[in-house]
């Protein structure tokens, strides 16, 4: 939740701009509010309009009084040196950098090309860092088998009292045959899924909606958990949501997060190697791998706004690579 009590005016009108014009998801939000409030107490620390003890973090400085006569001030020296800043003291990766980047960018265009607040854009020439090209990690195809297994078995899905088994073979489920996020599957009510033609409607990044398509495997998960999903005492904000807590609301992030690592331990799979994410980057290699999918129809599937995304997919199996060697016409003259 954003207190917008402990920002000041022009920062809470770049949300609503943002959240309104922009279309931009909660998440979004919540991350630009995060970034620039993080970004205006390392400048107000900078021009020296707070103190702190050796003690303390640039964080607890407030910047409810920070002035757009301040911030005017600001030249691209002093973003380059916030980056500088995140990478010394919190080793800050380069996609975390390159997000901090984009959020600034986004700001700064805001302030003086939007609401001409200030004259000058000194994120106008701000490059992002540039991000290593890492293959993602993902599971094999008899791992996946075993993390199925494993969820379906009743003695494992028992947290208290509770059965969960149907619940969490579902999520497993979907995750590994759609490869959706994982926001978008906690977001998933009821009426979203159509059983008469498998398919299911899911809110992605960007607030932008697309289909995913439902094998049979799917379909029957849902079906089953629907059978044991709680049906009295639902909280009165989750009755629609497909997928529930013990609490009987709307399960969250953080409960699913738990699940896959629970899931993952009990398959004897490193759950500290693999997350939620790697769950998506699964479905996506092995659909790749098997499925024979053109890379076009997976970037729709994944719902990656560029081909390059998706592209990634298609450097990560060796397999291929050594058989189209070894298919070569040439290779056995």
């Amino acid at each position: 939740m954003i207190d917008r009590n402990n920002n000041p005016d022009f920062l809470n009108d770049f949300l609503d701009y943002s959240a309104t014009i922009l279309n931009k998801s909660t998440n979004t939000i919540k991350e630009y509010n995060y970034d620039i409030a993080h970004f205006l107490k390392f400048i107000k620390y900078k021009f020296n309009l707070a103190k702190l003890n050796d003690d303390e973090d640039i964080k607890t400085i407030h910047i409810d009084d920070l002035t757009l006569d301040t911030v005017s001030k600001i030249k691209l020296e002093d973003i380059h040196s916030f980056l500088a800043y995140l990478k010394t003291t919190y080793r800050s990766k380069p996609a975390t950098l390159a997000r901090k980047t984009a959020s600034i960018r986004v700001f700064f265009n805001y302030l003086c090309n939007k609401s001409k607040r200030i004259p000058i854009n000194p994120a106008q020439d701000l490059e992002s860092p540039k991000l290593d090209k890492r293959l993602p990690k993902y599971l094999t195809l008899e791992q996946s088998k075993d993390l199925l297994e494993i969820a379906s078995n009743p003695v494992t899905a028992i947290h208290g009292n509770h059965d969960n088994s149907s619940r969490n073979f579902a999520i497993i489920t979907l995750f590994l045959n759609c490869g959706m996020r994982l926001s978008e599957l906690v977001g998933i009510n009821i009426k979203d899924i159509d059983f008469d033609n498998n398919k299911l409607n899911v809110i992605g990044k960007g607030n932008k909606e697309r289909v995913i398509y439902l094998n049979n495997a799917c379909i029957k998960a849902i079906k089953d958990y629907l059978v044991d999903r709680p049906k009295n005492a639902v909280k009165a904000d989750s009755k629609d949501a497909l997928f529930l807590s013990e609490q009987r609301k709307r399960i969250s992030n953080r409960t699913v997060q738990y699940i896959v690592k629970e899931e993952l331990k009990y398959a004897g799979i490193d759950y500290k190697k693999y997350s939620v994410h790697k769950l998506r980057h699964t479905a996506a290699t092995l659909m790749y791998k098997y499925g024979n999918v053109d890379i076009r129809a997976l970037q729709e599937l994944l719902g990656h706004e560029s081909i390059s995304t998706t592209e990634i997919y298609t450097h990560v199996d060796n397999e291929q690579i050594r058989n189209a060697v070894e298919n070569n016409p040439l290779a056995n003259l």
